[in-house]
């Protein structure tokens, strides 16, 4: 797995469109949500000039993960779209708080099939978060805040990450969700586990039966593949 990081003005215009069609595929084509985009492109209001942008890419430069980190500073997708999930609570406004958007690992090459959640605890999802919180760290921030679905919370934390919850979850479009917390070790630290090898911290088949099952009783349908908003 290749890891690209940057904003637009640092990755090529053809890791860009890349990562658009990638988007598209998962968050229109896999999981149907309904966005004003261009035909199979898929971007939004909160890809801007500083935007950074974490892609994955397998040996044969295919899109296989993304994530997307915005400083809570200026616009961003919790705040302006999604703002009671901080059920009532502030919502997070610093330099050092980033927010984790657009996270997607799954390889559409990829001849396997697994369940969703399986996906989410896969190497790649894992690997794919490391360098994400270990890129955040280096920019600055000491948490991560993030819109996703039930079932995501305990997986992090199983996975070794640590991550809670900043509000109950609400019905939003037929789905529940909530913020996410996730805390971002100090740049050091996040570099070295970063550096671990993808399945460093993979979880044992007895756990990832449990989880496979967790995501089962969870909400998010179908073969959606690990996605955080």
């Amino acid at each position: 797995m290749e890891i690209l990081a940057g904003t637009s003005s640092i990755l090529s215009s053809g890791v860009m469109s890349g990562v658009a069609r990638y988007r598209h595929k998962v968050f229109i084509e896999k999981l149907g949500w309904e966005l004003a985009c261009q035909e199979g492109l898929e971007y939004d209001q909160f890809d801007r000039d500083d935007t950074i942008y974490v892609v994955a890419r397998s040996a044969s430069d295919s899109v296989i993960g993304i994530a997307r980190l915005l400083p809570t500073s200026r616009p961003y997708l919790l705040g302006d779209v999604f703002p009671k999930l901080m059920g009532g609570l502030p919502l997070p406004n610093s330099d050092s708080i980033w927010e984790l958007s657009r996270f997607a690992a799954v390889d559409f090459d990829s001849t396997a099939k697994s369940s969703p959640m399986a996906q989410f605890s896969s190497p790649l999802a894992i690997g794919l978060l490391r360098e994400t919180i270990a890129l955040a760290a280096r920019s600055g921030a000491k948490r991560l805040i993030a819109v996703t679905h039930l079932g995501v919370e305990r997986l992090l934390r199983r996975a070794g990450f640590v991550a809670h919850r900043a509000a109950p979850p609400l019905i939003i479009d037929g789905q529940p969700l909530f913020a996410c917390w996730i805390e971002v070790p100090a740049a050091s630290n996040a570099e070295i586990a970063a550096s671990q090898p993808e399945n460093a911290s993979y979880l044992p088949r007895e756990m990832e039966r449990e989880l496979v099952t967790e995501f089962d009783s969870a909400t998010c349908s179908g073969d959606a593949p690990a996605y955080l908003n």
